[in-house]
């Protein structure tokens, strides 16, 4: 038979009296918010039947909000992910008594996000999206706002100056960063390729707007193709790299600075193109993962989805709570770096 976690391993695990277990369980005496934190977080570390029921006592006097995400393609392992670091943001936080509404695209398209945009928006109290910059999605950020929901763009930039904060990555240094990488370890200057998802993706813009920039400065004698667009498709992404790698004998470097990178890596995999093109990708997934350790790519660059998630929510309670701000802003957060040896 399984053992049950009791009160006396939750009060262990939080370093914490029982008695002082019991108060946050049942609610008979104030604790202080710190306290009821660590023993919520230490019984649903250890899988106490009761941690849900804590975390209601904890919430009790908290004022309700509804939380709208919405993300691109649920199959997507890296948005599989970020969904589920939005839902663990908003339970944990402590300013509002929070509910997760998350929804996905069935493509990344401009259309398609005003599509979910208009059923979501009516169900939230705040909303958190990845959508094109495009003048309708604009008009649309407007709108809610002037219905008193504060929006937030999340990893690629829309709507600026309308919307209340765009939470990120700086992406002009994600595509410099790239270009160092592919500078240091391609085995000769020659052709260098560049996949984006398309032109209406400000952060693909400025990615590769950052990935061009480093390599005219500071190593001019790599030649960086025409643009690709890959619509962010993994079937798109795998037919392109793989004629890229039949056709362009002479290519020694290549950026993904979208998704479908598991087409590129799949390319990699198949060609008998020797050597391989030093190849950068962004996000950290099982198939990145298994690409570096194989050396087909050169490294990751990835989106610290837990400490994004986790300002997020705090900044989105916060906007409701206390009212929109008047000037629009940006957080950066600093990129993980992943290379074959460091996982």
């Amino acid at each position: 038979m399984a053992y049950r976690p009791t009160i006396l391993d939750v009060a262990n695990a939080a370093g914490v009296s029982v008695a002082t277990v019991d108060r946050v369980l049942n609610g008979r005496l104030k604790v202080r918010e710190e306290t009821a934190r660590k023993v919520y977080d230490a019984a649903r570390a250890i899988g106490y039947h009761g941690s849900e029921l804590i975390r209601h006592r904890m919430q009790a006097d908290l004022p309700p909000m509804t939380f709208g995400f919405l993300f691109q393609k649920r199959r997507q392992p890296f948005y599989q992910a970020f969904a589920e670091e939005v839902r663990k943001a908003v339970e944990a936080c402590s300013k509002v008594r929070g509910t997760a509404l998350v929804d996905f695209t069935d493509e990344p398209s401009t259309e398609a996000v005003l599509d979910k945009l208009s059923d979501l928006s009516r169900r939230v109290d705040a909303l958190a999206f990845v959508s094109p910059d495009h003048h309708s999605i604009t008009t649309r950020v407007k709108e809610m706002r002037a219905e008193g929901k504060p929006v937030f763009s999340l990893l690629s930039d829309f709507a600026q100056g309308v919307r209340n904060h765009y939470i990120g990555l700086n992406n002009i240094k994600v595509g410099r960063t790239a270009a160092w990488f592919i500078s240091r370890t391609a085995r000769r200057p020659g052709k260098v390729a560049l996949f984006v998802g398309s032109f209406r993706w400000h952060g693909h813009e400025l990615r590769e707007t950052g990935f061009r920039s480093y390599l005219r400065e500071f190593a001019p004698e790599f030649e960086v193709l025409d643009t690709y667009v890959n619509l962010d498709t993994r079937a798109v992404t795998e037919e392109a790299a793989s004629g890229l790698l039949r056709r362009q004998p002479d290519l020694v470097g290549l950026y993904v600075a979208g998704g479908g990178m598991e087409g590129a890596i799949k390319a990699l995999r198949e060609s008998t193109t020797k050597p391989l093109p030093s190849v950068v990708v962004n996000e950290l997934t099982a198939d990145s993962a298994a690409a570096l350790q194989d050396h087909l790519i050169v490294a990751a660059i990835s989106t610290p989805l837990s400490l994004l998630s986790r300002r997020l929510v705090d900044m989105m309670a916060q906007a409701k709570l206390e009212g929109q701000e008047e000037t629009p802003g940006q957080l950066f957060l600093p990129f993980d770096l992943h290379v074959p040896e460091s996982l």
